[in-house]
């Protein structure tokens, strides 16, 4: 089954995924060396990152991104490939939490992430394999009803893309006996997410913007113009955005210690024949399950089947990557049972204990953003966009998120894994025993 398995990456520097073999550009750009000055600096090359690089480059803004590995390193290029819209918690539990004001602002934004992502695309002829269109499946008829009341919801907010899928019309979208029915979202898609963000990283550096790889910082000193140090450089800038999200590490721990790195694992076929891919797949959508922990896939460019799903609180990759999620594929797809495994790596995403991203400040031009908890691809663009209009003095939108609470996790870095995964371990048997 593994024979052809890829354990080392063509393109150095990063993860051994379909995603870097195939990605359009693998030039390393420069180590940050001596010292340089800017408006602003961003830490981390990743969607956020990038995303509000390209907001202020946009805006005229001088910018420098530093980055400790190399572009997309981090989950930006090693997730799905899925444009899902909306945050990890429904606008229901958002205005039950904090209120119908601020569910009506969020509300607002919660489909902007894809419309920036088309956009980008469409404005900088980003060759990304852009597809439309999602499913969601449900196993039980506790999750179509679950699917049912998320979709009057948000179409209280102006969603309109979202349509029930019955059992006998599940075969439009995945041939498989697995589920019930489920829902269409005919506003989301599928990516090839390390080529969306190298395009947008090459749109940054045509607006003049410098980014660094393999720099990582080793100090953020705060004051009226912050310094970011690397081993063997530094920037000066008038503002500083923090973007490291799950790959953080320690660098600022006042804000890492409220999100937990979470691992997911992701596996892709070898070339299966046009006519099975396209069997299996017949609209092209994306897909993921409603389970707590969830299985997602989709169809790749070339004709693989990228299957994902797992979950490694704490970030611990498993010892077999392909053990994990293969079962659950031919569960799917008992079809495939035949076909090998080529690519199969874990990344880690950054999850809050709210499930919701938290933004703030450590300094008056020090910002942060992080914690997308597993809605990363679409709402990394719309929060990196809102780093922009804060630093160019627009910050109602700002306000709105880094007025959410934010809490650290209970258990503290010992014990916040096993109550996480107690709690996950609750939800699982929830779904398997449909209740």
């Amino acid at each position: 089954m593994n024979a052809r398995l890829s354990t080392t990456s063509t393109n150095p520097g990063h993860a051994p995924t379909w995603y870097a073999a195939s990605a359009n550009d693998q030039r390393v750009r420069p180590v940050l060396e001596g010292e340089i000055e800017a408006d602003v600096c961003v830490i981390g090359a990743g969607f956020t990152g990038i995303s509000a690089a390209l907001e202020l480059s946009e805006r005229g803004y001088k910018v420098a991104v530093i980055e400790a590995d190399r572009i997309g390193f981090g989950a930006s290029g090693r997730n799905g490939g899925q444009i899902v819209n909306g945050y990890s918690r429904d606008l229901e539990t958002i205005a039950r939490r904090y209120g119908p004001d601020k569910a009506v602002k969020l509300g607002e934004m919660s489909l902007e992430g894809g419309n920036i992502i088309r956009g980008r695309i469409a404005k900088y002829a980003i060759e990304c394999d852009l597809r439309h269109g999602g499913f969601f499946a449900a196993f039980t008829q506790k999750q179509v009803r679950e699917m049912a009341a998320h979709k009057a919801n948000w179409e209280k907010y102006g969603h309109t893309g979202l349509e029930m899928v019955s059992a006998a019309e599940v075969g439009k979208y995945v041939k498989t006996d697995r589920y019930v029915g489920g829902m269409i979202d005919k506003l989301g898609g599928h990516i090839h997410p390390l080529n969306l963000v190298l395009g947008e990283a090459r749109a940054v550096e045509s607006l003049g913007g410098r980014i660094f790889e393999n720099s990582r910082v080793v100090s953020v000193s705060m004051g009226a113009n912050p310094v970011v140090k690397t081993a063997r450089g530094s920037v000066k800038a008038k503002y500083v955005l923090v973007c490291g999200n799950a790959y953080l590490g320690k660098l600022l721990p006042e804000i890492g210690g409220r999100m937990m790195p979470v691992s997911s694992q992701v596996m892709a076929t070898e070339p299966l024949p046009k006519d099975l891919i396209e069997g299996l797949l017949p609209a092209d959508y994306c897909v993921e399950d409603a389970n707590y922990v969830l299985d997602y896939y989709r169809r790749t460019s070339d004709n693989r089947l990228l299957y994902g799903g797992g979950i490694g609180y704490g970030g611990q990759e498993p010892s077999d990557l392909t053990g994990v999620i293969r079962p659950n594929m031919l569960k799917t797809f008992p079809e495939l049972a035949r076909f090998k495994i080529d690519y199969a790596w874990s990344g880690n995403f950054a999850l809050t204990l709210t499930r919701i991203p938290h933004m703030g400040k450590l300094a008056d031009n020090v910002y942060f953003s992080h914690g997308d908890s597993g809605h990363g691809v679409t709402t990394t663009h719309l929060l990196g966009k809102i780093l922009g209009e804060a630093v160019a003095g627009h910050s109602s939108r700002y306000d709105v998120w880094s007025s959410l609470p934010n809490y650290p996790f209970p258990g503290g870095n010992t014990f916040r894994v096993p109550l996480t995964m107690l709690g996950a371990w609750w939800y699982g048997m929830r779904d398997k025993l449909g209740i």
